[in-house]
């Protein structure tokens, strides 16, 4: 056992929530305390790091495999420890928050596991955070039931051999909780709050479900942060008494500083490892953000013209593999984020064809897995990857050394034979506003146009209209040449605005936060400064 630990942190601004004191037990705050006093100054230091990295890449505009970490890399003879049976099969995940609802829907999707998100799909309001964690340790111990009080329909779980299983994914290294400050008034990191509750609350009785603490790590930028992840593993698995290894992680590689060093993470992780995720929208705004003043070769298309067929993103994705397989971890492959119209057969069946042709391409390439947003794909991403692995659980012995990728592969953005549209521009401000508005709701996973957003495809929104901006791109409109500028974003910000107002009607536009959101996507997008995450100013203006 751990040495006593420092004071607790306290709640701060912030209503009494039903129950809380059943998660924000004495114990579970002073573990969380703990946490935050031996890791949070590595945290800083970490984040320091990547603004040094940035300014590097802005100099040289490149970027390559890490000279120091050769050897990692060359030696042929590291594995990392072997998965667990509960995730030994993986060939369907599916995401999504941990509100009552959607926790009894994950788990009795039929998916073989549940991305359980407090990041990207989570809006953090307190509320969320401390019953997102109530939800999960309900369902654990079958106490979660749920009555749509629309429809009157109720929601209750299948027998425990039909459940998904929990991968539980925190907030990124970069967000603090402003609700739980520590003695010296500094806030504790978003990360270190969702993980220490959940792990203190359900390590133990996940155990005993014959399931364990799994973990999905996102935004990761190095190895380093990497290795941090593990040390809090290590510790936290000591304090509450279960054997080391039991943790596992699956890290998002999300970031185009991660793709070059996913043999360095692998190993860093290696007692704790369970594989990488290609996860493409963090992905391409982290080519963005980071090579946002390169000039006009890594000036990217529209978003949806990104396929993942892209030579750059191939690369990516067959890396990530080769990868993976090389060091006996699964390759989890990217989002289906179609969200199923209940009026329209016609773009479900051509969206259902365009989900199918992906999962089979994943499955085909060595992926193990995939993930989707909405239950009905559950079976479309089933049906591609069973078509391949058959009875088997996985392809980890597809060793895919057919494949080579240089380090200039990974960011020829300009191999794509696309340019950028005005109606991109006119789509990117329609998924910020509409995204944003609904964040700043408390719903950070939002149904718009058919697709699920979350806070990632927002950042792609706003990074987009950023760099199209300031590199001056020129769109063909209407027959004639248009200059993506302020003016013009603004433009369209106020056309959207307007419809909006006029589709949903005064009052409900006036119990949202729409002018809210649109003066928010115009800052983020439009300022000369451009801020590393949208989520930093958003979360100021987030209430509750």
């Amino acid at each position: 056992m751990s040495a006593p630990a420092p004071s607790s942190p306290t709640v701060v601004d912030a209503e009494p929530l039903p129950r809380q004191e059943e998660v924000l037990t004495e114990a579970a705050l002073a573990f969380v305390a703990e946490l935050h006093r031996r890791f949070t100054p590595r945290r800083d230091e970490l984040l320091a790091r990547r603004a040094e990295r940035r300014a590097e890449i802005a100099r040289t505009s490149t970027l390559g495999f890490l000279p120091e970490t050769a050897a990692i890399r060359e030696d042929d003879s590291w594995r990392v420890a072997p998965a667990p049976a509960a995730l030994e099969d993986r060939r369907v995940e599916i995401t999504g928050p941990t509100d009552r609802k959607m926790t009894v829907n994950a788990l009795n999707s039929g998916a073989r596991v549940w991305l359980a998100d407090f990041e990207d799909a989570s809006a953090p309001t307190w509320e969320n955070v401390v019953l997102g964690q109530l939800n999960l340790i309900d369902a654990y111990t079958r106490n979660i039931d749920f009555t749509d009080p629309g429809s009157g329909k109720s929601y209750a779980l299948r027998p425990d051999a039909e459940l998904a299983t929990v991968v539980m994914r925190p907030r990124g290294w970069h967000l603090d909780e402003r609700h739980l400050v520590a003695p010296d008034g500094t806030p504790v990191p978003g990360a270190l709050v969702d993980f220490g509750l959940y792990f203190f609350h359900n390590a133990q009785r996940l155990l005993d479900l014959g399931k364990g603490p799994y973990f999905y790590l996102p935004k990761t930028e190095s190895h380093l942060e990497a290795r941090l992840w593990n040390d809090v593993f290590v510790f936290a698995q000591d304090h509450v008494g279960i054997p080391q290894g039991t943790v596992r992680a699956t890290v998002l590689i999300e970031t185009i500083t991660a793709a070059y060093e996913m043999d360095e993470i692998l190993y860093e992780l290696r007692d704790h490892a369970s594989g990488l995720n290609a996860g493409r929208w963090d992905y391409l705004f982290s080519i963005v953000k980071n090579f946002r003043d390169g000039g006009a070769k890594f000036v990217l298309p529209d978003r949806n013209a990104v396929t993942m067929t892209a030579p750059f993103m191939r690369a990516y994705t067959e890396l990530l593999v080769r990868t993976c397989h090389k060091r006996g971890a699964h390759a989890i492959g990217g989002m289906a984020a179609f969200i199923p119209s209940r009026r329209d057969e016609e773009v479900n069946r051509v969206a259902f064809e365009k989900v199918k042709a992906d999962k089979d391409r994943e499955a085909a390439d060595g992926f193990d897995g995939s993930w989707v947003a909405h239950p009905d794909l559950v079976p479309i991403a089933t049906a591609s990857f069973d078509a391949v692995l058959g009875d088997r659980p996985n392809q980890k012995d597809r060793l895919r050394e057919d494949v080579s990728v240089a380090a200039g592969d990974l960011i020829a953005v300009d191999s794509l034979d696309a340019r950028p549209t005005y109606d991109g521009l006119v789509n990117a401000v329609q998924v910020g506003i509409r995204y944003i508005e609904a964040w700043l709701r408390g719903l950070g996973a939002v149904a718009i146009f058919n697709l699920m957003e979350d806070a990632a495809t927002a950042e792609i929104s706003r990074s987009q209209i950023w760099q199209w901006i300031n590199a001056g791109v020129v769109f063909e409109h209407d027959g004639r040449t248009v200059a993506a500028t302020p003016e013009l974003t603004r433009e369209i910000a106020a056309r959207e605005l307007a419809d909006i107002r006029a589709g949903i009607g005064e009052e409900a536009f006036a119990a949202g936060r729409w002018q809210q959101a649109h003066d928010l996507l115009l800052k983020v997008a439009l300022d000369e400064h451009y801020v590393d995450f949208l989520t930093l100013p958003a979360y100021e203006q987030l209430r509750g």
